[in-house]
Parts: structure tokens; C-alpha cells; sequence
């Protein structure tokens, strides 16, 4: 594709007009009168085919009760509220595992971790590509929960306090039709989120900036990131009491789910068994075996009823009854510490060969957002180097692990040596490609310009709010701008959507 060419795809993307289609929505975000703990109230009024949603906030106090009873403990296993394990529940984790001193308070930064590279550097733009917050399970995990549950309230024995719990006091409350809807916490973590990034980047993320047409935003389609990106919003909106202006979002799958448009992903790996081999050579593996004959035993079952699939299924209800009600679930009982530690090894198997350095075109996928991305970047860079204002002062994407990982990917961040094969597992304890880690809930990949003057420009990148380093820039934590492009210079000059997702294109 040519320079030109690259240039309207990238501004058709911009204006949200890649075929995606919209919705206006008026959404009320809060519990749903009489129904499960956790569950959000979603009033679509109208919808129209037009490029922006503006909508109306309807008040919502921002709830912190949710970590009344904790203390910043530096292993959760001490706190009996936190199962043992939590920390390896991977992309079904809670964004407080991942950074626990928000467990003692949601709204704690640290600032000092942010310092301008120099005194004279100020922050011009903030890209933040963000994962959707808690949500229910997918109704093909909620099929899986209910056989497992069956199994054990029929079949099993035993005079454990945890297994009576199970068998006489926990009903099965997931329903299908949840089906991966935000839930009151995944509310309350994009409303947290928000006010912390203001915190951190006062001079971006501020009243100012958001009322004069300088904040972004941008979702995925998905109701679970539409009413993440309008709970962002609220966050941001009731800190600063605003109730007399409504502000746009752009509803935009060719960014934030790009690998649903890009037909080699989906025929080469989405819908290829083949590709996820050695994920399925794993579940077979004496590992699991392992897993799933212990959880047997401690049920008193024949072997032959606990499937890999039900180890997952009760793996996911020890997580999200936790990440959704703060509950230590009698389900996490059956699982110990190494038992977790392969579960979550498994889905970090499948994580990385279906959307990660398993297959090249898992990462090539998101070449049209990484373009994006930079793309804003340069037109923050070029404004500066006028003398002009930054007229896109911050980006706000929101999206799904689907989206982040193989960005992160592309970037070249958490290549281990060794990829992670279904034979490997005992030399991948201390792996940096690590799910738990990168990608829980409201997971937020930022980019961060500074100008430092002189036509010096800078560029930070932080994972979950903390400072990361570009792989092979190790040098300084905030490399100059040109450096970084520098680095990506074979993707900026290459790595073109249309040409990579091609089903039959030619090989070099």
C-alpha cells in the first residue's frame, strides 16, 4: 500500500469510518434491582448510524467499599479475604493483585515514579489503550460452571466444611444471558482509573482540558466497553462535578477489535485448531493430569468425572467470585498453590500462541493500532514543534485483553527466550510472559510525550501505571521520541493492515 494510501486508511480510521457501525446510547451503569450481586443496568434508548455517542451521566457515586475490610498486604495469602491464589487467576484477575497498594486505597498514586525525564520536560500527550473492567463470564464458561456444579452438589462426598458449603448453601447464580456484561465492580474499576490517571497527569487529564474538546475517546462496540468507557467518563465527571456538559465517545471496532477484520488471523488461527496444538497437547499433559485427579480427590469422585474443562470451569468460579463479589469462594479450596500455577500456565499457553509470539500474524493484527497510536503521537509531536497547542491533549481507547496483548506483542514487550511450549512448563516459572501480571481487568497500556524543549520530545510507556522500558532501548526509561520510532522503524515504514491480513498473499 502506498504512503497515501496508509495515510486515508489511517484517517478513515480516525474518523471511525472503517464500515463499523454506531450506536447513541442514553446508559444507566448501577445494580440491577432484585438481580445476582454485580450486575449493571443497561437502557439502550436509540440507535443510529452516525460516527459518535454523546451521552447523558446519570449520577452514580463512586463506591469504594469494596476494599473496606482489607490491609495492604504484601502477600494476599495472609489476608483471608484473598484466596492464597488469586495472583495467578490471569486475565481473570483483579486489577489490585496486580498493584496491591490500591487494596489498602482504590485511588492511591505515586507520583514520584513519574518524574519528568528533566525539569525543564512537560507532558503534551497521553495515549491510554485501556481493557474493559470486571465483567461476568462468557455463557460458554457459565455452560462449563453449571456441569461441574452439578457434579459436585450430586456426586460428591465428603465432611469438609468448604464442600458443604458448595453442596448446601451456593447456588449456581450465573445465568447465560449475563454472558461477559460489566458488572457494579468493572464499574468501579474504570471510575477509579480515571480519577488516579488525573492524579498522575494533572495537566492532561484535567476539567480544562476535558470541557475545551481535548480528551478522546474511543470503545470497542462490545456493551462491556461502551459502559467501561462511560464509566470512565463518570469518574471523571463527578470528581469535578460537572453536570452542565455532555461529552462524545466514538464507537470504533477497526482499532479496538481489529482481529475480528483481519481474515488470516481468523482462518489461520481463530478458527484453526491446529494453532493451539500445543495448548491442547498441554491439557492432556501430565500437569493437568495432575490438577484434575487431585481435585478427584478431594471431591471423592472417579477420576473419570473431572475433565480438564471442569478444572478450568472451577478454577474461573474461585476468580470471579471474587474479582465480582470480593468473596473467598469455598471453590477455591480445591485448588492448592501448584495447582493454580498450572492453570494458570495453561491459559497463558493459550494466550500466547492464539494472540501473542505463538503466530506472527497474532501480532500483526494490530498493525492498524499501532499505526494509530503513532500516528497521534506525531501530530502531538508536530503541533509542539509549531509552537501550537496539542489539540488532542489525551486519547482514552477502550478495549479488550484481545486488544492490548497483541499490541504488547508487536512491541516486542515479554519476550521470553524460549517460546511456551506444552513440554516446557517446568523451565518457565520464572517467564516474563506472565497474563496474571499484564492483562487483569481495566489492564491500560500508556503512552506519554513529554516536550523538554529545544525540539527534544520523549516518549514513556507504563504498563498498568507502572514505567516500563521499549525492548532494546534499555538505555534510559524515557527515551528521546526519534529514538523510539527509530527502533520501530522496519513496523512504521511496513506492518500494513490490509497487506499483513491478506488470506493468500505473497511470500518474500
Amino acid at each position: 500500500m502506498s504512503a497515501m494510501r496508509q495515510a486515508a486508511v489511517r484517517r478513515a480510521v480516525r474518523n471511525g469510518l472503517a464500515g463499523q457501525s454506531r450506536t447513541h446510547h442514553v446508559t444507566r451503569v448501577g445494580l440491577v434491582s432484585g438481580s445476582a450481586p454485580g450486575h449493571t443496568n443497561e437502557l439502550p434508548v436509540r440507535t443510529m448510524p452516525i460516527a459518535f455517542g454523546k451521552i447523558t451521566f446519570l449520577h452514580l457515586a463512586v463506591t469504594t467499599c469494596f476494599c473496606g475490610g482489607f490491609r495492604n498486604d504484601a502477600n494476599p495469602g495472609d489476608n483471608p479475604n484473598i484466596p492464597a491464589i488469586a495472583k495467578y487467576f490471569s486475565t481473570k484477575g483483579r486489577y489490585e493483585e496486580v498493584n496491591p497498594h490500591l487494596i489498602e486505597d482504590i485511588l492511591a498514586v505515586n507520583a514520584s515514579i513519574l518524574q519528568p525525564p528533566s525539569e525543564q520536560c512537560r507532558r503534551v500527550h497521553l495515549t491510554a489503550i485501556i481493557r474493559h473492567g470486571t465483567r461476568y463470564p462468557t455463557s460458554k464458561n457459565i455452560k462449563k460452571m453449571q456441569t461441574l456444579y452439578e457434579v459436585v452438589r450430586r456426586k460428591a462426598s465428603g465432611e469438609e466444611s468448604w464442600l458443604r458449603e458448595i453442596q448446601t448453601q451456593w447456588t449456581m447464580w450465573y445465568k447465560e444471558d449475563m454472558d461477559g456484561r460489566l458488572v457494579q465492580k468493572g464499574v468501579d474499576d474504570h471510575k477509579h482509573l480515571a480519577v488516579r490517571l488525573s492524579k498522575l497527569f494533572p495537566s492532561l487529564i484535567s476539567e480544562e482540558k476535558l470541557r475545551g474538546g481535548f480528551v478522546k475517546f474511543i470503545t470497542s462496540s462490545k456493551h462491556r466497553c461502551v459502559n467501561s468507557t462511560l464509566s470512565f467518563k463518570a469518574g471523571l465527571t463527578e470528581l469535578w462535578a460537572i453536570t452542565d456538559e455532555e461529552f462524545d465517545h466514538a464507537v470504533n471496532d477497526a482499532l479496538m477489535r481489529f482481529f475480528d477484520q483481519c481474515t488470516r488471523f481468523v482462518h489461520e488461527v481463530d478458527n484453526n485448531p491446529a494453532a493451539l496444538s500445543e495448548v491442547d497437547k498441554f491439557k492432556q499433559g501430565p500437569e493437568m493430569r495432575r490438577v484434575t485427579e487431585k481435585i478427584a480427590d478431594r471431591l471423592r469422585v472417579p477420576y473419570s468425572d473431572i475433565t480438564d474443562d471442569m478444572a478450568e470451569a472451577a478454577f474461573y468460579l474461585c476468580a470471579y467470585e471474587f474479582a465480582i463479589k470480593t468473596v473467598n469462594s469455598p471453590w477455591c479450596r480445591l485448588f492448592d498453590e501448584v495447582d493454580a500455577q498450572v492453570l494458570e500456565y495453561a491459559n497463558d499457553l493459550k494466550q500466547f500462541w492464539k494472540r501473542a509470539y505463538g503466530h506472527d500474524i497474532n501480532s500483526k493484527s494490530s498493525c492498524i493500532l499501532f499505526h494509530d497510536a503513532f500516528s497521534r503521537l506525531d501530530n502531538a509531536a508536530s503541533e509542539i514543534r509549531l509552537g501550537k497547542q496539542v489539540t488532542e491533549a489525551v486519547t482514552v481507547q477502550v478495549g479488550h485483553a484481545e486488544t492490548l496483548l497483541p499490541l504488547l506483542t508487536l512491541l516486542g514487550f515479554f519476550k521470553d527466550s524460549d517460546a511456551l511450549t506444552s513440554t516446557n512448563y517446568a523451565t518457565q516459572a520464572q517467564r516474563s510472559f506472565r497474563t496474571s501480571h499484564m492483562l487483569p481487568y481495566a489492564a491500560n497500556l500508556l503512552l506519554v510525550l513529554y516536550d523538554c524543549g529545544g525540539g527534544e520530545l520523549r516518549l514513556q510507556p507504563l504498563l498498568n501505571e507502572k514505567p516500563m522500558t521499549f525492548p532494546g532501548l534499555t538505555g534510559t526509561p524515557v527515551p528521546l521520541y526519534e529514538d523510539v520510532k527509530d527502533h520501530y522503524r522496519a513496523l512504521l515504514l511496513g506492518c500494513d493492515f490490509e497487506t499483513e491480513c491478506q488470506l493468500f498473499r505473497g511470500r518474500a
